[in-house]
């Protein structure tokens, strides 16, 4: 069998992801404090970067940007090659820098062991008692099995109880619990409330008390419907999650907004909040450098070259970004003028793609823009995302935003007869008068995502 060789010629294309372009992206997705942590570490590491101190040069305005350099931009950044970007100086506007506060709590197992040390009254107690502790869940509950501790302390099975009960009596009431049952009985007898009925009622009805099936508890255990309601609100009071209070042993980051939008003199304003990333500018001895290569070595040259080139890359990625965000939400205000006015009964349903086609970008551009980033408004500060909604059909041919009809049917909640609470079905016959057609089942879907309970566990009898 003969074998035969050809030379083809054939085209393709490919998407090739070069580094600047993955720094582009990696700052687009970047929230505020983690952008400014990476610009913390770029002017450690990059000597041709420096943040300026007063910066007096005039700036284009960011509401208006060159719309053929930001179609291209949007277009190269999906496409994959590298990216034009303008030749113009980025803008900056001087504003305090956001701090990263950070705060440590007292965790659960710190306050007990505190609690437990005050407590013991021997070692063991004490070695016991902290073992005990330690296998405490961030709640609070016991996930270790009594003979499996004992094993691990070869200790007798009676003495891991015995110091169990006394880490029961610490605060908060409900720790060291192995079951839900168990926290509400130490909670309640911690209350000098727990009586042969709510002893009763805990240990053998709390599915059937969440399902609101009280005639059948009353049934069982011959008592009346008020009592029976009575301890149902009694067991509401308990916690069911003690330790829940305390600090998980992580830190706690608070939210910075990256970017606000405030109302001055009955207009809006939108500040995109990254001063300090805006603030980068290019060393002038370094430069100065550069422009004379008889005053450095070629090694030298070929690594200031490099960095003037990655700088120069940061600070249009960061200044395409600023542009990106402001423009989003200027989309944003626009569209959901009403949620920024009145709150969020008013808020629009909106979708990426139809604020990426106002924009004139792609789609995950503006999904990347928009990811992990945090929008203060006057009705407080929101996750970016939320402003971006699911909706339901209206009869006027308009549409309500899923979290407008679940704030509607918390007010109609709030308004009805307790003694006769709305069912499902017509909470979605009052949704259909304020023009807002949605399903018996939708509405149920949107009662249990805003915690809402059944129409039977919100029933009262007295």
């Amino acid at each position: 069998m003969g074998m035969a060789f050809s030379l083809t010629l054939e085209q393709t294309q490919k998407l090739v992801m070069t580094q600047e372009l993955r720094q582009a992206i990696s700052i687009l997705q970047l929230p505020t404090q983690e952008l400014l942590d990476y610009v913390e570490e770029e002017l450690e590491e990059n000597p041709l970067l420096e943040l300026s101190e007063d910066d007096t040069r005039p700036d284009p305005p960011v509401a208006e940007p060159e719309a053929e350099a930001e179609t291209e931009w949007a277009d190269r950044l999906e496409g994959g090659s590298d990216l034009p970007w303008p030749s113009g100086p980025a803008s900056r506007e001087e504003a305090p820098a956001w701090e990263n506060f950070i705060s440590r709590e007292t965790t659960l197992a710190e306050h007990l062991a505190g609690e437990w040390r005050l407590t013991a009254r021997t070692r063991e107690e004490l070695r016991i008692g902290l073992f005990i502790i330690g296998n405490l869940d961030e709640h609070g509950y016991l996930r270790s099995g009594v003979t499996e501790m004992a094993q691990a302390l070869n200790v007798p099975r009676f003495r891991i109880l015995r110091v169990l009960r006394g880490i029961q009596r610490l605060d908060p009431p409900g720790v060291g619990a192995r079951s839900l049952e168990e926290c509400l009985l130490i909670q309640a007898r911690a209350l000098g409330r727990l009586s042969p009925p709510v002893r009763r009622v805990i240990k053998g009805y709390l599915r059937d008390l969440a399902e609101g099936k009280l005639t059948r508890v009353a049934s069982d255990l011959g008592l009346s419907l008020e009592e029976v309601q009575a301890i149902r609100d009694f067991i509401r009071t308990l916690d069911p999650k003690p330790g829940r209070r305390y600090a998980s042993g992580e830190e706690i980051q608070y939210v910075v907004p990256d970017v606000s939008v405030e109302k001055v003199e009955g207009e809006y304003v939108i500040l995109v909040n990254d001063a300090a990333a805006s603030r980068l500018t290019l060393n002038n001895y370094y430069r100065r450098l550069l422009a004379h290569p008889a005053e450095c070595d070629p090694n030298t040259r070929r690594y200031l070259e490099h960095k003037l080139n990655s700088a120069l890359w940061l600070i249009r990625s960061i200044e395409q970004r600023r542009r990106t965000v402001y423009r989003i939400v200027e989309v944003l205000l626009r569209r959901q003028r009403a949620f920024f006015d009145y709150g969020v009964r008013y808020l629009q349903p909106l979708t990426l793609r139809q604020v990426a086609e106002e924009i004139g970008m792609h789609e995950s551009t503006v999904s990347r823009a928009t990811a992990n980033k945090f929008i203060q408004t006057p009705q407080g500060v929101f996750p970016l995302r939320f402003l971006f909604g699911s909706g339901v059909e209206s009869a006027g041919g308009t549409a309500a935003a899923a979290e407008s009809v679940k704030r509607l049917l918390a007010d109609f909640v709030a308004k009805e007869d307790p003694r006769h609470p709305l069912s499902d079905q017509k909470l979605a016959e009052l949704l259909g008068q304020r023009g807002i057609s949605v399903s018996r089942r939708t509405v149920a879907k949107y009662r249990e995502e805003a915690r809402i309970p059944c129409s039977a566990s919100r029933r009262r009898f007295a």
